[in-house]
């Protein structure tokens, strides 16, 4: 299996986690939604929206690239979130709907990808206006990763709510190899 086959399993996991979470958090009430838990970014909707700020800022980054403009066009449109505490979408309605969108871009974007494009070197800007120079396969894992340190905060947040979303490892969506 290549780096861009596990990109691509890596999307797919995102997407079906997302919609595991999503569901879990749509059975709460907007009070119990928004209620500061202590957490990193407060409450469960703070964490989701603090995600989607997330992805949406390195996504932009990511259509700098020259072989994602066009895969990426669509986010390029949103605009830049302004802090990565921001809340974008403060109904669980209206940020899932983004998300669902979101999750089809990304599996779109990583379904176009190169080997060769994976293995340029990708110069950005972090929020605070430092200049970085990074290998694009690093940056997608970490993209990749980001997601699911967060997600894991919000799967505690929805438990200690009383809401259970069940299996969350990777490892359900790795498929079975035949015996060779």
């Amino acid at each position: 299996m290549n780096v861009k086959n596990h990109f691509e399993l890596l999307a797919a996991y995102n997407q079906w986690m997302n919609v595991k979470v999503y569901e879990a958090a749509g059975k709460l009430s907007a009070d119990e939604l928004t209620k500061d838990r202590g957490a990193f970014f407060g409450s469960i909707l703070g964490t989701l929206n603090h995600i989607l700020v997330g992805d949406t800022i390195w996504l932009k980054r990511f259509a700098t690239h020259p072989s994602c403009q066009e895969s990426l066009r669509g986010v390029t449109g949103l605009d830049t979130p302004t802090s990565l505490d921001q809340v974008l979408f403060g109904d669980i309605e209206r940020l899932t709907e983004h998300r669902i969108w979101l999750d089809r871009q990304i599996i779109d974007w990583i379904a176009q990808l190169t080997e060769e494009d994976l293995d340029v070197v990708l110069t950005y800007h972090n929020t605070k206006g430092v200049p970085a120079k990074k290998r694009f396969s690093s940056l997608v894992l970490h993209f990749f990763n980001h997601q699911t340190h967060h997600r894991g905060q919000v799967s505690t947040l929805l438990f200690q709510a009383g809401v259970d979303i069940g299996v969350t490892d990777l490892l359900v969506q790795i498929p079975a190899e035949s015996q060779a």
